[in-house]
């Protein structure tokens, strides 16, 4: 029998999967592990001796710059779950974080990397950490687990320079239009964290939901979608009432992955919010096993691959 690795040093997010959580292919939808991520931030940042960090007194909080997650094990509604975390590397003012969430027999559920810096709540003005900080995170050290590392997606390539503009002339294709609301904020008036992949979440089967059918019928299946590999780049917060728009194009077909790109950007400046590398494939919701749309539908989809980058 394999052992599971041992939990990292924080103990952090503690919960079960919600039905309304759960999506078409009956597990819990990405933006809820994204959810689970930025409370289990929020517990970090009392771990490393940041007090009250994202309550709307807050002095200093912490964030989000980058994310790799990797998708492990699908769960599903009534499935507990509990997230451990650590720090892989602290800088001046800025920190590697590891957020590892398991099933209740210690099976990873999704594991998220994440790259924060210790700002001021309101200005979001880099400063650095306190001693106490310091001194925490050296108690809170751990190496990065091999399940969290990157499997299909190199992390070391630059942030592109994302624009609403880019993405038209790169042909991706508009896939969604949307709008930040006050209960999708933060205390401080930012857009949540998870609302950025639930944007491209929603909007997802405006660019997939043939390719998906396709796949089905090839394989009298009932398809449904999946990510399991992603890095997303937060590039700025919307406030409520800004708008959104979410750009996408597929950059690589696989035999049974896609690796799509999505844009996030603002219609009045043009500016991107935020930009997303996926790695997704398409599964039957009664075998639960990745399926294949036909060789023929492949090609077409082939011909229309573009030059997107996160």
């Amino acid at each position: 029998m394999t052992t599971a690795p041992a939990p990292l040093p924080a103990p952090l997010y503690q919960g079960s999967v919600n039905t309304w959580e759960c999506d078409e292919g009956g597990h819990l939808n990405v933006r809820f592990h994204l959810e689970r991520a930025m409370i289990g931030l929020g517990h970090m940042a009392r771990a490393l001796d940041v007090p009250r960090a994202f309550t709307e007194a807050a002095g200093s909080t912490l964030l989000p710059r980058e994310a790799h997650v990797r998708f492990l094990k699908e769960a599903r509604p009534g499935a507990p779950l509990v997230m451990h975390g650590g720090v892989v590397a602290l800088g001046e003012d800025e920190a590697t974080l590891c957020l590892d969430m398991r099933h209740g027999d210690g099976a990873p559920s999704s594991c998220f990397t994440l790259k924060v810096s210790h700002v001021t709540a309101r200005g979001l003005r880099p400063f650095p950490w306190s001693s106490r900080s310091r001194a925490a995170a050296q108690r809170l050290a751990c190496a990065l687990p091999e399940h969290a590392k990157p499997r299909s997606i190199d992390l070391s390539k630059p942030p592109s320079k994302a624009s609403r503009d880019g993405a038209i002339a790169l042909g991706a294709k508009r896939i969604g239009g949307t709008m930040a609301s006050p209960d999708q904020c933060d205390a401080f008036g930012r857009l949540r964290g998870e609302q950025f992949i639930g944007r491209i979440s929603d909007s997802v089967p405006n660019l997939l939901s043939g390719w998906r059918e396709e796949a089905g019928a090839a394989n009298n299946a009932e398809p449904a979608g999946a990510v399991v590999e992603a890095r997303i780049i937060f590039r700025r917060f919307p406030r409520a009432g800004e708008l959104i728009e979410v750009y996408s194009g597929v950059v690589e077909v696989g035999e049974k992955t896609l690796r799509i790109v999505h844009w996030l950007c603002d219609p009045e400046s043009g500016a991107a919010w935020a930009s997303m590398e996926a790695v997704a494939l398409t599964f039957d919701t009664k075998t639960r096993k990745a399926i294949a749309p036909p060789p023929e539908a492949r090609a077409r989809l082939q011909s229309r691959v573009v030059k997107l980058a996160v």
